[in-house]
């Protein structure tokens, strides 16, 4: 299925290739190739938007995540009845927040590739246990 990649910031230069191409081998490594997926680049001012509406936290930060399935068990995929609902979500990354907090030496795709599913993952994990649960690599970028 579709890896929708949408770049609605000026902030920071997106270099479109790099990173669709690595966003398809996270989905290759997790078996989810078969799943749409909207992956939406945004700047710090619409990151905090949407996490003041949706966290009530009104401060930039990486990433919000928007699954389309409700009241799957941590670990699990969707299996989904109908074609419409291969869909796993909408991914929103604060690219402006993560350049930011990069370090010199660092690749920025790198880094906005695993650092979003890492988090990704652990927002989904606390969502579903209850639990809050942070990235290891918190306060590292």
């Amino acid at each position: 299925m579709s890896l929708v990649l949408r770049n609605l910031q000026r902030a920071v230069p997106i270099r479109r290739a790099p990173l669709r191409k690595k966003m398809e081998i996270v989905r290759s490594i997790l078996g989810v190739q078969k799943f749409d997926l909207g992956i939406i680049c945004v700047d710090n001012k619409n990151i905090q938007h949407i996490n003041r509406i949706y966290r009530e936290k009104n401060i930039p930060t990486d990433v919000l995540s928007f699954p389309f399935h409700e009241n799957i068990k941590a670990g699990e995929l969707p299996q989904p009845d109908f074609q419409d609902d291969y869909n796993l979500g909408d991914i929103f990354l604060g690219v402006e927040y993560i350049f930011q907090q990069c370090k010199g030496d660092e690749d920025y795709y790198d880094i906005l590739t695993m650092y979003q599913k890492e988090k990704q993952v652990l927002e989904e994990l606390s969502r579903r246990t209850g639990t809050r649960l942070q990235p290891l690599s918190r306060g590292l970028f």
